[in-house]
Parts: C-alpha cells; sequence; structure tokens
C-alpha cells in the first residue's frame, strides 16, 4: 500500500493542486492512501524547520509531501515539493494535473477559511468543557499509583464530567512526573481531561477545585531526634505557609482542601489556615481515616469479624502525635455472639467487648504500633491505606455517605469541646449535603477533656516552633 503525506500552508496554491491531484489517485487506486497536514501560514515556517530536523529532510516552501513506508517500517521517504510529486505520480502512475490557476486559488481560499473555521469549533468545544482541576503534591509519593486510579472516577466524583489532574512534585524529578503522566494517560479512564505536571510552584494551585497534600518528603543528617523534630517543623511551616498564600490568591473559593500523611498533619493543616485568609476554613480538613481503618482492623480480629463491619471508631486529638481512639459509638456488625440479627443489625462494640482494661491500654498501644510499623516501612501497605482515607474523606464530601455515619477529620476547632481556638484537631464529624458539622452528641468525659488540652498544648508548641524560625528568618 502506498500512503502519501501531503502537507503545507492552508492558503498555498500549489498545496491545494497536490490535494487536487492526490484525492483523485485516491478515488481511482484501491492501495493510495494520503494523509493531509494543513498548518497556518504564520505556523508553517516552525512546523517545516521541525519536521525537516526531525527527518533530516532539506526543503524550503510549500507543499511537503513525502511517502510512508508502511510496509517496509522506519522513517518516511521525502518525495518533494509540487513538481517533485507530479512528477512522481507522471512516472509511476501516469497522471499528472492540469489544474488551471483560478481553481487553484479557490481551494486555497477554501482551505484557509475550512482550517479557520475548525479551530473556531475546537476552541468553542473546549471552552464547553468544565473540568474539576485536581492538584496533588509530592506527587511521586507511592500513595499516588493508589490514589490515581480511584480518584479518577464516578464512585468519587459522581456529578463530574471531565477532571484536570495536576500533579507537582518540587523535588525536580520532571523524568518520574512524565512517566507518572504516561502511567496515568494510558489508565484510558473516561473522566480525564488531561494531566499536567509541575517541578515549581510558578502554576501551582491555579483554579484549583480540590487540593491533595501528602507528606512531604525531607533528606535529613540531624544528630538528634529533638533537631530532626525543629528541623522539620521548620521547613514544613516555610513550605505550608507558601502553600497556603499560593491556595488564597490563586484557588477557587470553593476549593477543597485535604491534608494527608503521617508528619506533623494537623500541623500542616493549621498553617495553610492561617495564610488562606480569604477561603472558609470548614474548606480545610485533615485525614485521620487511615488511623480509624487501622483501629478497626485491630476490633475486628479481636471479635472475629471482617473489618468492614466495624464502623464509627472516632479519632481524637493530634492525628500524627498524641492521638486517642474512643469507641463509644462503635458498633459491629455480623458479629457471631449471643444475639444475632440480620445483616443491618448492629451492636455497640463497648457492650461486646468487657475488656475496659485492654481497650483503655493495650488497645491504644496497638493502634500506635500498628501506625509506627506501617509508616517505618516503604511498603505499599501505608500507601494503599493513605489513598484509602483521602477517597473516604472525598466520597463523603460529595455526598456519598449516610447521614449517620461517622468520620473523624482533623478540622480548626472553634469552641467546640472547650478547646482553644485556631487549633486544628481531629474530631468526629457527620457529612450532610455535602458540607461537614462536627457530633455533639458524644460524651466527653474528664479523662478525654485532659487527652484533647494534652494534644492542643502539643500542637500549640509545634506551632510556635515554626513561628520562631520564621521570625528569626
Amino acid at each position: 500500500m502506498a500512503k502519501f503525506v501531503l502537507a503545507g500552508k492552508t492558503d498555498c496554491p500549489h498545496y491545494a493542486k497536490t490535494e487536487l491531484l492526490a484525492d483523485s489517485l485516491q478515488r481511482s487506486l484501491p492501495n493510495f492512501r494520503i494523509h493531509k497536514i494543513s498548518v497556518l501560514p504564520d505556523e508553517w515556517k516552525e512546523w517545516l524547520e521541525d519536521t525537516c530536523k526531525r527527518n533530516g529532510w532539506k526543503h524550503e516552501q510549500s507543499p511537503l509531501v513525502w511517502r510512508e513506508l508502511v510496509a517496509q517500517g522506519g522513517k518516511g521517504m521525502l518525495i518533494g515539493g509540487v513538481s517533485d510529486f507530479l512528477e512522481h505520480c507522471q512516472d509511476y502512475y501516469g497522471i499528472t494535473s492540469d489544474v488551471p490557476t483560478d481553481i487553484m486559488l479557490s481551494v486555497a481560499a477554501e482551505n484557509l477559511e475550512t482550517k479557520l473555521n475548525l479551530i473556531v469549533e475546537e476552541q468553542h468545544r473546549v471552552s464547553l468543557i468544565k473540568p474539576l482541576h485536581i492538584w496533588i503534591s509530592s506527587a511521586l509519593s507511592p500513595v499516588c499509583h493508589f490514589l490515581i486510579p480511584n480518584l479518577l472516577s464516578a464512585a468519587v466524583f459522581p456529578h463530574v464530567s471531565a477532571i484536570s489532574l495536576h500533579l507537582l512534585d518540587l523535588e525536580r524529578n520532571e523524568e518520574g512526573l512524565q512517566q507518572l503522566r504516561m502511567d496515568t494517560e494510558n489508565l484510558a479512564l473516561p473522566l480525564l481531561h488531561q494531566v499536567t505536571i509541575h517541578t515549581d510552584l510558578e502554576q501551582a494551585f491555579l483554579e484549583a477545585d480540590v487540593i491533595l497534600l501528602l507528606d512531604e518528603r525531607w533528606s535529613d543528617d540531624s544528630d538528634s531526634e529533638d533537631e530532626e523534630q525543629k528541623k522539620g517543623i521548620n521547613r514544613i511551616s516555610d513550605r505550608c505557609r507558601e502553600y497556603g498564600q499560593l491556595i488564597d490568591t490563586r484557588a477557587n473559593k470553593e476549593v477543597k482542601v485535604i491534608v494527608s500523611g503521617d508528619s506533623f498533619v494537623n500541623l500542616r493543616c493549621s498553617l495553610l489556615l492561617d495564610m488562606a485568609r480569604s477561603i472558609n476554613s470548614r474548606q480545610f480538613v485533615a485525614v485521620a481515616t487511615q488511623l480509624e481503618n487501622e483501629a478497626r482492623a485491630i476490633i475486628a480480629k479481636k471479635l472475629n469479624v471482617r473489618s468492614p463491619d466495624v464502623t464509627n471508631i472516632i479519632v481524637w486529638g493530634n492525628i500524627s502525635g498524641s492521638f486517642y481512639v474512643d469507641l463509644q459509638r462503635a458498633k459491629v456488625f455480623n458479629y457471631n455472639g449471643a444475639i444475632k440479627g440480620p445483616a443491618f443489625f448492629s451492636q455497640p462494640v463497648q457492650k461486646i467487648l468487657h475488656e475496659s482494661k485492654w481497650l483503655e491500654t493495650d488497645f491504644q498501644d496497638l493502634v500506635c504500633c500498628q501506625r509506627a510499623a506501617v509508616a517505618s516501612k516503604t511498603c505499599r501497605a501505608a500507601a494503599m491505606s493513605a489513598a484509602n482515607g483521602i477517597l473516604t474523606v472525598l466520597q463523603a464530601w460529595n455526598g456519598l455517605c449516610g447521614p449517620d455515619e461517622v468520620l473523624s477529620m482533623g478540622v480548626l476547632c472553634s469552641g467546640y469541646y472547650n478547646v482553644p481556638d485556631g487549633i486544628v484537631l481531629s474530631v468526629p464529624v457527620t457529612f450532610r449535603d455535602g458540607a461537614w458539622s462536627v457530633l455533639s452528641d458524644v460524651t466527653v468525659g474528664h479523662k478525654l477533656k485532659e487527652r484533647l488540652q494534652l494534644s492542643a498544648a502539643e500542637l500549640r508548641q509545634e506551632k510556635e516552633l515554626g513561628s520562631e524560625n520564621c521570625q528569626m528568618l
């Protein structure tokens, strides 16, 4: 099969003459195929130079004609311009062109008009697409490999027709980001509109509708844990304040910001809030779902049920510091005990587990140890759990959870449970109509109040360390 590529300026009469002859040959010869590339006049010179440089050709005029070697493979064989193509057709097919000049000029004008109309139509089509803009920071985190395939789904965004995904990673690993973009595009997910990659903050969070902030990665050679913590807080403070300013000026005012990870989650959320003052504080949350799920798995194992059978566990306090796992609202389904009901029947966990000492000591330690064990390994288990926690919060925020389902999230506490203002603490919330509200009908006893005050003091200290660093700078 002979396949010819015809490229030229849209307003070029010689391109029009070549096109008319090629059309005639394609109609009369079963194995003759053409592909046309119509280039606007002001773009032609640059396009021609790039094409010739890429293929090692020398050509200066419109049109440019080459033959694709379909059967042999490899790069195309240059034919040349209009005279070369006419000579080639005369030699191989015994056909030439005698198109009058006025027809050539008419076709050239029609080509230009058609090209301009197509451009206008495409611009209009693109303008009708209103994609949801999702930004992910630290996009080369292993979390992303589990997050992205599930994120670009109607199961998370049921009322969205297109998603533009923006991958930000400040480690300057453009090759890694390019690979992640290719992997994402190769998923061929229906909601995916485009993927962009960013290694600096030049466009960060522009028009963002959803921002997912994963753990920042730092390399550190500190001599002590205290020194390492101070350096970590200083770096996080600088970065989060910078992020907060950019979110404040560039993101949509209805943006949803979700902070996830194992390091200073509450602090990072609080620092973002300090800088993004024009955005409602209720649109910033920190994810505690990973802790919830780890606690559910421990309780499920204890009761010999599946992890999904345990619900409404509450995580209070500092998600990546001193937290407390509370079972006062926890329920278990499908428990094989003295009382058993249908699938929708549930029982309070505290009524089944009578081991109060275990719940207050060993259970709390198990959650901490399990979390530390997962966090200490660069394994997929941690990435899977973190990704699942983010997706759970997004689904709830998008109206995909029941009004009675309890989630734990780090939110700005303003008069909740006598916690000082300006502190981001993990508290129980429920979602209704795309908005969360703090659960009011929970018991906050003396011991829990002490734990919340401890977490608040811990977070104030972290924030003060970051503020001291800013003042020194």
